[in-house]
């Protein structure tokens, strides 16, 4: 992992390629310490959604709008004082540069896995627009985070609930408080 912020993190992006549990990972993570969980899908608008229900890969283009509205949500987040988990694909430099902007205290973590291992997870996920049809194109897009948590995206979702708290220090949320605010994506259960 490259470096944490020395101040109290406030936004966890979760990143990687479709198919490496960022969903997931991002709804347990977000209910253990009672943040708010941003699902990125739900953010794509509904060109980028056919596109991707035909296995057509998004350009940058296509990604800049959506990437904008999460930055936003981001942005209005802080501005009120609240913390948030953020699944979001993220696969370029450039993707990650807008959301950077958009607070401080943010960090990315990457759940990394082989592209084959993916793929079989994929194979048996029902209910999502995203299939294996954009596993290539998205590791072809792919770009090394260096200031990222990497963590293996095989790993059981409470070890890697556990890494990430200790890593960033990160509390377990008080049982008195309200529950976090989800932003489901409403046609998957799962990413």
């Amino acid at each position: 992992m490259g470096t944490v912020a020395k101040d109290p993190v406030k936004f966890v992006v979760a990143i990687g390629v479709t198919g490496c549990g960022k969903s997931t990972f991002g709804r347990a993570l977000a209910a253990s310490i009672g943040w708010d969980f941003l699902e990125g899908d739900a953010f794509h608008g509904p060109l980028n959604l056919s596109k991707m229900v035909r296995g057509v890969p998004l350009t940058d283009l296509d990604r800049l709008p959506w990437l904008e509205r999460l930055a936003h949500e981001v942005r209005t987040r802080e501005s009120v004082g609240r913390c948030a988990v953020l699944a979001c694909s993220a696969l370029k430099e450039s993707y990650r540069a807008l959301l950077r902007e958009a607070a401080r205290d943010l960090v990315f973590v990457h759940l990394d896995g082989a592209q084959e291992r993916i793929a079989e997870r994929l194979s048996q996920r029902v209910g999502h627009f995203a299939d294996g049809r954009l596993l290539p194109a998205q590791f072809a897009s792919w770009e090394p985070c260096p200031d990222a948590l990497v963590l293996d995206a095989f790993l059981p979702v409470e070890d890697l609930v556990a890494q990430v708290r200790e890593k960033l220090a990160l509390a377990e949320a008080p049982r008195a408080e309200t529950a976090p605010t989800v932003y489901p994506l409403s046609f998957s259960q799962r990413e």
